[in-house]
């Protein structure tokens, strides 16, 4: 007897059990007293014992019969409780969310929104893995990611958080003792701080006076593979460095950071994006964790600075 017609057998047993008789069984499961019978007369054969004695006027449990009942129902109840557990999950927001991001942006952006998120959907449960490497949603078991660059993957749907800009920073105490420099040229005579990225690979600047290559902090005077702590080594007066303005806003609002070379950017098509595998059937636990997260997002000035705003920020 296979799983399915063992639970069909169970079923059957159950509710004659229940109702005295195999008619008022059958009628109950939508099918004829004889496929009652012969549920129950299958899973005797394969248990190898008699649960039943049958007359033309009633139903008697043996006292394996008995046993069995009861460890029957135990098993009908756990199946009832996790089809009502999908259930739920499918009409409310229940359940872990599995979420993938970049360390800086995890760290700055996402968790500050958990206790906001908690507090509106308390049966939410999220998983966060902190990972600057590109992850394969899919074979990751991942409900959703956020991740920075050009998003090249047609089949994941791809939410804009923000546009991202790139800033040439340096403290105004560096700026002082070193000077500032007035275009690209001048970066030779200054201490660059560069970023590399975790595959070996040196970030390259959004910068240029026309030239077509890019340009690349050589030589650097110090190299980080995190960019965050390239942005606090400028904002500690050590050399300059290019940042994610998202990162940067706050030092910069406060002084600890001016911009260089602003008329010298060249941006780069770059967008922060929230990252899903399927645009049907999201779980009710995914979809309001993803509408939350994008209307939170669209409140942060730090993600939004107009370059109208950046002007009085510059320096030179």
């Amino acid at each position: 007897m296979d799983s399915t017609q063992r639970v069909r057998a169970m079923l059957s047993f159950v509710q004659a059990a229940d109702r005295g008789s195999f008619a008022a069984a059958a009628r109950h499961l939508g099918v004829s007293p004889a496929a009652v019978g012969k549920n129950i007369a299958g899973l005797e054969a394969a248990l190898g014992v008699r649960l039943v004695n049958r007359t033309t006027r009633s139903l008697q449990l043996t006292e394996e019969g008995q046993l069995f009942l009861l460890r029957a129902r135990e098993a009908i109840d756990a199946l009832d409780a996790a089809v009502d557990v999908v259930t739920l999950q499918r009409t409310q927001p229940v359940g872990k969310v599995r979420i993938s991001t970049s360390n800086g942006f995890g760290r700055h952006f996402l968790l500050p929104q958990l206790p906001r998120l908690i507090a509106r959907y308390p049966g939410i449960t999220p998983e966060i893995d902190f990972d600057d490497h590109q992850v394969d949603l899919v074979r990751g078991g991942f409900d959703l990611a956020l991740r920075g660059g050009m998003i090249e993957d047609s089949a994941l749907v791809a939410r804009k958080i923000h546009t991202m800009q790139m800033v040439l920073v340096a403290s105004s105490t560096y700026l002082a003792t070193h000077g500032v420099p007035g275009q690209v040229a001048d970066l030779a005579d200054h201490r660059l701080i560069a970023v590399r990225f975790l595959g070996g690979r040196m970030s390259s600047w959004d910068i240029g006076d026309g030239e077509t290559e890019a340009f690349v902090p050589r030589p650097a005077a110090m190299t980080f593979s995190d960019p965050e702590a390239a942005m606090i080594a400028a904002a500690d007066g050590l050399g300059i460095a290019q940042v994610g303005l998202h990162y940067a806003w706050p030092l910069i609002r406060e002084g600890r950071l001016r911009i260089l070379l602003a008329d010298r950017l060249r941006s780069a098509p770059r967008e922060m994006v929230l990252l899903y595998p399927h645009r049907a059937l999201i779980a009710p636990r995914v979809r309001a964790t993803i509408d939350f997260l994008i209307q939170e997002f669209s409140k942060i000035e730090s993600l939004h600075v107009r370059t109208a705003d950046l002007a009085a920020y510059h320096y030179g």
